[in-house]
């Protein structure tokens, strides 16, 4: 495993490497492979600080490097590739993003596009919200489900991200291969906010049929137990953002309230069948669930009732039997 030293000096030599190609006069494209390469290795999570040193190091290198101006049959070529969504300048960002065509090379360049939705200029955000479903459809679904990943679940701290920028990425979760990459990266992660990813994607139809396939098989506990709430609820709750709510004006006293909406489902699943399958379930955090579900439903599931609740009151952990153990007092007060 490479140290974070070893990958910042891979990626100022591939810059820089790069960048001087880009001036060297010659009238073809460069060959960025090795910048390529280099940002292949990277974690997204930490996208903020490699764009920022990657715009300081391309833009030193190609101020450095700049042909005479006496000798104007070797000035460079202004070509704009992908490197250029770094630019600190708005103009050549947009017209970057507008000549842009074909696949993303990888999940980091695919992510730096994604980033220009939250872009200061607002002729940046326009013109990302007209090419990125393009590339979308024409780039590996696993890079781009790569950019989703750091993208969804903090989209709500982009200050600058409207109505239209979320309706672009939603729109693109929809295509049908990145549904398909999606659904299985939320059931395949160990780790990672994929809980946070389902509630977000969950604002469109596009993963509902495959909810009771996440609720069965997803890997992540606290993902399993959210598909199954929102089969029992037949609804999608996700987080929208905060707003401020005063507790005491007179002091200037308050708090920061969470802000959910939610959407109802457009399948549904049979509540018994799937009430058996979360009860006995290996995680206790999704047999809290279904017996949080039981009590809720003692008077509209019949004979089954006691089953379930003699099961859970019989759990080993002591939250789910303390909701098992409730279900048949409120089950003996009802045969009274």
């Amino acid at each position: 495993m490479q140290h974070p030293q070893e990958h910042e000096e891979r990626i100022l030599l591939a810059t820089r490497e790069f960048a001087k190609s880009i001036n060297s006069g010659r009238k073809v494209v460069a060959d960025m492979s090795s910048l390529v390469d280099a940002t292949s290795r990277l974690s997204l999570s930490n996208l903020d600080y490699w764009e920022r040193l990657i715009r300081w190091e391309f833009s030193e290198v190609l101020r450095s490097s700049t042909p005479s101006k006496w000798k104007p049959w070797t000035q460079s070529t202004p070509f704009l590739t992908w490197i250029d969504l770094c630019s600190g300048d708005g103009f050549k960002r947009e017209k970057t993003l507008c000549s842009l065509s074909g696949a993303a090379p990888n999940s980091f360049f695919f992510a730096l596009a994604v980033r220009r939705l939250n872009d200061w200029v607002r002729q940046v955000r326009e013109a990302a919200q007209e090419k990125l479903p393009i590339i979308a459809k024409e780039s590996d679904p696993e890079h781009v489900v790569d950019a989703l990943c750091v993208t969804l679940p903090h989209w709500n701290s982009w200050g600058r991200l409207e109505d239209a920028d979320k309706r672009v990425l939603l729109e693109i979760t929809s295509i049908e291969e990145v549904s398909q990459a999606l659904k299985l990266r939320i059931m395949s992660a160990t780790s990672g906010p994929m809980t946070s990813m389902l509630a977000q994607v969950g604002r469109t139809a596009t993963l509902d049929h495959c909810l009771s396939e996440i609720a069965e098989d997803a890997i992540q506990p606290s993902v399993r137990a959210k598909a199954y709430r929102c089969l029992f609820e037949g609804k999608m709750v996700w987080f929208e953002g905060r707003k401020w709510e005063w507790t005491d004006i007179r002091y200037c006293e308050g708090r920061l309230k969470p802000v959910l909406s939610e959407r109802n489902l457009s399948v549904t699943s049979p509540f018994l069948e799937t009430l058996k399958k979360a009860a006995v379930d290996h995680s206790p955090m999704v047999r809290r669930v279904a017996g949080e579900m039981l009590i809720r439903e003692l008077k509209t599931i019949g004979e089954e009732s006691l089953k379930l609740a003699n099961l859970l009151a019989s759990d080993s952990s002591p939250s789910v039997s303390e909701r098992g153990k409730f279900a048949l007092k409120k089950l003996e007060t009802q045969e009274a």
